[in-house]
């Protein structure tokens, strides 16, 4: 176990754990190594380069106006072009994931193995292009290292509870939105911060780098100072440690947090809307036609969809009931 987690051990003493939380938590702070060697990209892969007019279909939003980020390319067409191609070729998926978010991607203290609803799906995606769920790479990517990854050609895709916005969409493509969740505060029961107002004045807040919650903090403070961290996961451990008063992050990793330590909440509600989306380079745009049509049958059959099934596997106990997926939208 690593140092941070030594010191969670001592805050139990004054706030305790349940055991099988500690274990979780032990098993997500783990560093998040990655877990296959690296690869750089091509020089056609490098992002300061212009942009090809298929990355500009893929991008599809110019920098001067932004309607609908979510709104992705239809899953007609070229299903299996060069992207797809190179996936088959080489004979494994390569993911960019987390490790560390417990139900989205976590490492399981059981098993050893990756699992989470984002895993899942990474998972669906395999199969409908190799056949087989299981030939994928999983690479841990940190929240601020996502898009240089897909840029770089370091991993095909990025499953990582990744907001879908007008300022990444000119960097990487994304598919149709296949969660939708929201930012809330996270804090320690009894504590005097309420929601995300003026009752963070003084307090010490925490995101994680590279994060719409960083983005949202900075632009609106409420008097707080801010921590950024490579990892939400991290924010939690300092929070545990008292380190920082509030973590502000998507409910629904927050609500995973709150499943792994019961003496910490979710106040107030949820003050922005964020679609997750799967990010790929802009130049794979068959790859991510390829992806929409994956996400198609994924939220298709209703109550025993794949999506439905997956929801209330992982995430229905700490998020509450819901009747279907987001819908999908497109902009050609």
């Amino acid at each position: 176990m690593n140092a941070p987690l030594r010191a969670l051990g001592t805050r139990a003493r004054s706030r305790p754990l349940l055991a099988a939380a500690t274990a979780a938590g032990c098993a997500l702070a783990a560093t998040a190594a990655v877990l296959v060697p690296t690869q750089k990209g091509t020089a056609a892969e490098r992002p300061d380069r212009p942009p090809t007019a298929v990355e500009g279909q893929a991008r599809g939003v110019s920098a001067a106006k932004c309607e609908n980020p979510a709104a992705s390319l239809r899953p007609t067409g070229d299903l299996d072009g060069p992207a797809v191609q190179r996936i088959k070729a080489r004979g494994k998926l390569i993911a960019g994931v987390d490790q560390n978010s417990y139900r989205w991607g976590y490492r399981n203290p059981a098993t050893g193995e990756l699992s989470g609803f984002d895993i899942d799906l990474v998972h669906a995606i395999a199969k409908d292009i190799l056949g087989d769920p299981g030939k994928v790479m999983f690479l841990a990517i940190p929240t601020n290292r996502r898009i240089p990854a897909v840029q770089s050609g370091k991993v095909d895709i990025i499953a990582r509870t990744m907001t879908i916005n007008c300022d990444r969409i000119k960097q990487v493509a994304f598919s149709t939105a296949y969660f939708e969740a929201g930012q809330q505060v996270l804090v320690p029961k009894g504590s005097p911060v309420k929601a995300f107002d003026d009752s963070l004045k003084g307090k010490k807040v925490c995101t994680a780098e590279g994060s719409t919650a960083e983005a949202k903090v900075r632009e609106e403070p409420h008097g707080s100072t801010l921590l950024t961290v490579p990892n939400h996961l991290d924010c939690l451990v300092r929070l545990q440690l008292g380190q920082v008063d509030a973590v502000v992050n998507d409910n629904a990793l927050a609500a995973g947090q709150a499943a792994q330590d019961p003496s910490v909440e979710l106040v107030g509600k949820p003050f922005t809307t964020e679609p997750y989306g799967v990010a790929m380079n802009l130049k794979d745009v068959d790859l991510v036609r390829r992806v929409n049509k994956v996400l198609e049958d994924y939220r298709s059959g209703g109550a025993n969809s794949p999506w439905m099934q997956a929801y209330q596997h992982w995430l229905a106990s700490g998020l509450g009931g819901t009747d279907a997926p987001p819908a999908p939208e497109y902009r050609d």
